[in-house]
């Protein structure tokens, strides 16, 4: 059989314990026989060169791609996830739900991007491999690979991301520090009688703003 792929639709995964995103794929068979299951391998890549950026934040885009003037070469698909599922069986079509996890580490690319690019159209390329099961003309089960030719392509809403990852923790993001680092802003936090990380992180770019301004120095 050969297998052909299409993105439909895209929303919020129900009751997902991290933030994902659930797209909606339809499988079609061509030729062959049944297929009684598939073993589906997903990487999901956003192209980033194929919209504009006009309205996104410059400094984000500078941090990814460079400047303006290097984009031609410098914009190249970032790597979004690999998703593994199973696909039931199937005659002719058949449609799942693919869910995408949508990290809020700000060290990752695909985070800083979408923080970065809040408005508009994602271009996303879905590639797909792996092995589809299926009945032979003798009725016993065959194997065949899934071509690396299939792939589907999809527009998210920018603003879709931002609606799913604003639902858990208040929309929060992840900074990863290193041990020293985070025992120097306990310690600042402990200090001047802090309530929070948010609030400490605050109080640290306030300091710094002031001294900026004045030109004086300060301990933390």
């Amino acid at each position: 059989p050969d297998l052909d792929f299409s993105v439909t639709g895209a929303r919020a995964a129900a009751d997902s314990a991290v933030p994902a995103l659930a797209f909606r794929l339809a499988l079609s068979r061509t030729g062959g026989g049944a297929v009684r299951s598939v073993s589906l391998t997903t990487d999901v890549r956003i192209d980033v060169a194929r919209r504009g950026y006009d309205g996104a934040d410059p400094l984000v885009l500078a941090r990814l791609f460079g400047q303006p003037e290097q984009w031609a070469t410098s914009m190249r698909p970032l790597t979004w996830a690999r998703v593994t599922t199973v696909v039931p069986a199937f005659d002719e079509r058949t449609e799942l739900d693919l869910q995408v996890p949508c990290s809020r580490d700000m060290e990752l690319a695909v985070t800083s991007y979408f923080h970065g690019v809040r408005e508009g159209e994602v271009p996303l390329d879905f590639l797909f491999s792996g092995t589809v099961f299926h009945d032979g003309p003798d009725g016993r089960l065959r194997t065949a690979q899934i071509s690396w030719s299939k792939d589907a392509a999809f527009r998210l809403p920018a603003g879709l991301w931002q609606e799913v990852t604003g639902r858990y923790d208040g929309g929060t993001s992840w900074l990863p520090l290193s041990p020293g680092t985070y025992g120097e802003l306990t310690a600042h936090r402990d200090r001047h009688a802090l309530t929070g990380w948010d609030e400490t992180v605050a109080d640290l770019l306030s300091r710094t703003s002031t001294t900026t301004a004045g030109g004086s120095t300060w301990t933390p």
